[in-house]
């Protein structure tokens, strides 16, 4: 009977140093955070940080690999679409600390700008373009969303604005999800 191979000890301390650059990264911000930070917390040799990763920008990029897991909103009945996309939003927000860091880094960052971009382009725009009433205005009902929920995420989340902070996940939906609604299916205005 084959034994299963244990994980190479290369594998540990990568996933180590993943964690600990995700963790500052939210903490600090990507401009603040240093490759020395980063070693500390993840009680190493900054070298080996290099070593494995070739630059904080590389280690950036890595970590700040955020996936949405947004739901199919084709499936659902058009008038729950902006509430459950804005109930799904709040709950990996809240559950994903990556996001936070990719967020704070990216207003003051051209490479977290990049990457928060593709993230908009890979996952939202496709999800979002499968349930708009007419598709030609898909781009600009995607940008849309996008600023709403970032602008949420960003006041919430990054800035701490205390009425914000204070709302209930349920409260957040019952605001943002009508506008998310009107957003993703209402009539294109003339």
């Amino acid at each position: 009977m084959p034994s299963e191979t244990p994980p190479r000890r290369s594998d540990a301390t990568r996933s180590t140093i993943l964690q600990a650059a995700r963790e500052r990264f939210a903490a600090d911000g990507y401009d603040r955070a240093t490759i020395r930070a980063i070693a500390a917390d993840a009680g190493i040799d900054p070298s080996m940080v290099m070593r494995y990763y070739g630059s904080k920008e590389k280690l950036f990029g890595i970590a700040a690999e955020f996936d949405l897991r947004l739901p199919d909103l084709s499936a659902l009945p058009r008038a729950e679409v902006g509430s459950t996309l804005a109930r799904h939003l709040i709950t990996v927000w809240e559950a994903d600390e990556t996001f936070l860091a990719l967020l704070r880094a990216a207003v003051t960052n051209d490479v977290a700008a990049t990457r928060m971009g593709e993230v908009f382009r890979e996952q939202v725009a496709p999800t979002l373009t499968a349930v708009v009433s007419e598709p030609a205005s898909a781009p600009t009902r995607a940008g849309l969303v996008v600023s709403q929920v970032l602008g949420m995420a960003l006041t919430r989340y990054a800035l701490r604005l205390p009425p914000l902070v204070a709302m209930s996940a349920d409260d957040v939906v019952a605001w943002l999800g009508p506008t998310l609604q009107r957003y993703l299916t209402a009539p294109v205005p003339t």
